[in-house]
């Protein structure tokens, strides 16, 4: 009997969730992305090579949509990944700026100007959203208008709404039984944020790796704080949580929100602490900053940020990483060790509330309860997204999958070993405990990064190994814990299938690591197929005609640090009559063009 379809309601995320950009004709992003699969086990299926000119930082919205955002929605519908990905991730080297004038100038009651002051018109309100005095200026970030992408897409002016993110967590009634929630981008809400079946608003979690233009990172201190932030899972960390008070207004606008999120805090046993000043001074259990300043050096403060720390500073251009830009960008913060920080990509202006609501603080800017639902166990990203009521402006960059509160499931899986040569149907038999006690609600089996169905606690995960082609292939058990915020664990079994009697071998003649102007050279003996094709995650990086022959390909090519190359037979009947060989592992020297002080990767 095969385990249900998998159609679950899981959240938390994990790195079968995610979609991952990379910019084949960056370096940077290239190596940033090699190092990001390596630590988060991305599935080689998610990985997205999509050209962009490394030296255009900005783009026009016409642009955005054709090049970027259309490709990508459609390289997840093609891939048949639609019902698990809820993570739309950029490596580096993709414009962090959105133009959006031409949109201003098509929409047909385009959306209004007004100051701080409360003059000037007002919006007219969306069905069920209060009226609100605001600026609205014609530019957007990276990932605002990837999370935002159904409308975006559909150019409608919703994007540009003051409350556009209804999965932001509002002191509504309404939400009183999810105050911190997971995230599924199968999900939709209503207007007041709860979940409804249909005719809802649903969303792709989207942040920014690393930016490595203008005032942004190295590419050594990207990768640095990408392995802090994945050491930081699961270990509900002691430090403290800041709260930075003083009398600029970027800090005076979060200030009633500071008690109850210390509050909240403390009853899940985190230390956090309302303290005066611009940011935390000879600190060194920094856990996490919310701070209201345009500038600092935190160096300078002899303070400490700990691993998996959010820190974010409220200010006008944070997110603005041209050279030419002043103000401290949100790269301070990396660059010191954080796991995320944001800023806005263009001026945002002080916005006040004209009349009721529960927009509270800065709506363009996380909430207090960012560090909140964080340290309730969700994933930064998630924690991010529920705390902005507008997130188009907003630049957040760092490590989505970073979740130093999980609760993460320990799964054991009985009746296969890794390695394994399976045949036929193969039953599986789950079981998971997790930190908590708090249980399991479901287990998902994932094959080659692919869900393929699902089945309660005491169930059994059934698959019929003579689908598949034969050789390697990975599956993964992934535990999915009870509960709201639903956080995954999950045990990886790599496995050898033979049903159709085909082969193909594989030699490389560079082993380990490997310069980047030297070629890989892998001879490959395939008997019946017609042809061979090597893979670099998703993308065909070589290519052989015949059963036969040698491959060459230059390291360079594939980015500085490890790479996992799939070489695959190619049969006469498609995919299933296909062969896949054992990866080979290699790992790419730093280019000279690169930085030479890149860590080595974990083994």
């Amino acid at each position: 009997m095969l385990c249900a379809r998998a159609t679950p309601a899981a959240a938390g995320g994990g790195p079968e969730n995610v979609f991952l950009v990379v910019n084949p004709k960056s370096l940077d992003s290239l190596t940033i992305a090699n190092y990001y699969i390596h630590l988060r086990q991305i599935p080689a299926g998610n990985v997205f090579y999509l050209p962009w000119d490394p030296k255009a930082d900005g783009a026009s919205i016409e642009d955005f949509r054709s090049k970027l955002l259309n490709p990508i929605i459609e390289a997840i519908h093609s891939r048949r990944l639609s019902a698990q990905i809820d993570y739309v991730i950029y490596s580096s080297d993709f414009p962090w700026e959105v133009l959006l004038e031409s949109d201003f100038k098509k929409f047909t009651n385009p959306l209004p100007v007004s100051d701080e002051s409360g003059k000037g018109d007002l919006q007219q309100p969306m069905p069920g959203r209060p009226t609100l005095s605001k600026i609205i200026t014609p530019v957007g970030s990276l990932n605002g208008l990837t999370y935002l992408w159904q409308s975006v897409l559909k150019g409608e002016a919703d994007y540009l709404d003051l409350q556009s993110n209804r999965y932001t967590r509002l002191p509504d009634a309404r939400q009183k039984d999810m105050p911190t929630l997971g995230f599924r981008s199968a999900w939709q809400f209503g207007q007041h944020g709860e979940l409804v079946g249909s005719q809802g608003q649903s969303y792709l979690l989207s942040v920014v790796l690393g930016v490595t233009c203008g005032r942004g990172n190295t590419v050594d201190e990207i990768l640095q704080y990408l392995k802090r932030s994945a050491a930081a899972d699961g270990t509900h960390p002691r430090g403290t949580i800041y709260f930075v008070k003083n009398g600029d207004v970027r800090s005076e606008a979060r200030h009633e929100l500071f008690p109850e999120a210390v509050k909240e805090l403390e009853e899940l046993g985190v230390s956090a602490q309302i303290i005066k000043g611009t940011l935390p001074m000879n600190r060194k259990d920094v856990q996490g900053a919310v701070m209201g300043t345009s500038d600092f050096d935190w160096k300078a403060s002899g303070s400490t940020i700990l691993p998996g720390a959010i820190c974010e500073h409220l200010t006008s251009r944070g997110g603005i990483m041209s050279k030419d830009a002043d103000q401290t960008p949100l790269s301070e913060f990396l660059r010191n060790g954080a796991a995320g920080a944001s800023g806005t990509v263009t001026e945002p202006y002080v916005i006040k509330q004209k009349d009721g609501g529960f927009l509270r603080g800065q709506p363009k800017f996380p909430l207090p309860e960012i560090q909140v639902h964080y340290a309730r166990g969700c994933s930064l990203a998630e924690a991010f997204y529920q705390s902005v009521y507008a997130p188009y402006q907003l630049l957040i960059v760092g490590d989505p999958l970073c979740r130093p509160w999980a609760n993460i499931p320990k799964v054991k899986v009985s009746g296969l070993k890794p390695n394994y040569i399976v045949k036929g149907t193969l039953s599986l038999s789950p079981a998971a405990t997790t930190p908590s006690g708090r249980g399991i609600d479901h287990f998902e089996l994932f094959v080659n990064g692919s869900r393929a169905c699902l089945c309660k606690p005491r169930g059994t995960l059934t698959l019929d190994t003579a689908l598949l082609p034969d050789g390697y292939h990975e599956l993964r058990v992934v535990a999915v814990e009870s509960g709201l915020i639903q956080s995954q664990g999950r045990a990886v079994l790599p496995v050898i299938s033979d049903n159709h009697g085909r082969k193909i071998e594989v030699k490389v003649a560079s082993k380990g690591v490997i310069r980047p102007d030297n070629p890989l050279i892998i001879e490959v003996n395939s008997p019946g197929s017609i042809g061979v094709s090597v893979l670099q995650n998703s993308r065909i990086v070589g290519r052989l005609a015949g059963e036969q022959g040698q491959i060459k390909i230059q390291a360079a090519d594939l980015g500085s640090g490890p790479v996992r190359l799939q070489t695959v037979g190619l049969g006469q009947g498609g995919p299933s009559t296909h062969v896949m060989a054992l990866p080979i592992d290699v790992s790419v020297e730093t280019s000279d063009k690169n930085n030479p002080q890149s860590p080595a990767p974990n083994p």
